[in-house]
């Protein structure tokens, strides 16, 4: 019998993401708080930018994006937001969606997989993912469960189950 196999990845649906900044960017734009506060989030290339009067305004535009992000099944693993900073008149904080499995992140599932997971399977890097494979499916499920228990800095999804 051949050999099952998946791909653990860390993947952001962009579609999602953009639908999300659409919807905080339409509350930010109806809440009574954010009145006359000049707030703004919006895509700057590759990057989300959120621009406000001052520095609690820009955290509580942050926030709203965040709960966007959860209700759409994104984790906040893949947003990296940097701290608020004046320019101006004006505070900004710039995210940015995590894609990838970077190489000492990999390293690391690899070495909880042949630590902790079953005998039979095996593991290997390949580009920004890692395909793990084994001849039971058993013993594949028992990897994701295994991977999803662990508190690692990356938002993993599992996919190519075969």
């Amino acid at each position: 019998m051949a050999d099952s196999s998946f791909d653990v990845v860390s993947e952001v649906d962009r579609q999602e993401a953009d639908n999300a900044l659409n919807q905080a960017s339409k509350e930010i734009q109806q809440r009574y708080d954010f009145r006359g506060t000049e707030t703004t989030i919006e895509w700057s290339g590759e990057q989300i930018l959120i621009t406000a009067n001052s520095e609690d305004r820009a955290t509580a535009a942050l926030d709203v994006f965040q709960s966007k992000l959860i209700k759409r099944g994104i984790s906040l693993k893949s947003l990296d937001s940097g701290e608020p900073f004046v320019s101006g008149k004006q505070a900004k904080i710039v995210s940015t969606l995590k894609e990838g499995i970077a190489q000492d992140v990999a390293k690391k599932i690899n070495k909880i997989i042949r630590d902790e997971g079953p005998k039979g399977v095996k593991s290997q890097i390949q580009g920004d993912g890692i395909r793990v494979s084994s001849k039971s499916r058993d013993d594949l499920q028992q990897v994701i469960s295994l991977l999803k228990s662990q508190d690692l800095d990356v938002a993993l999804q599992f996919t190519n189950y075969r």
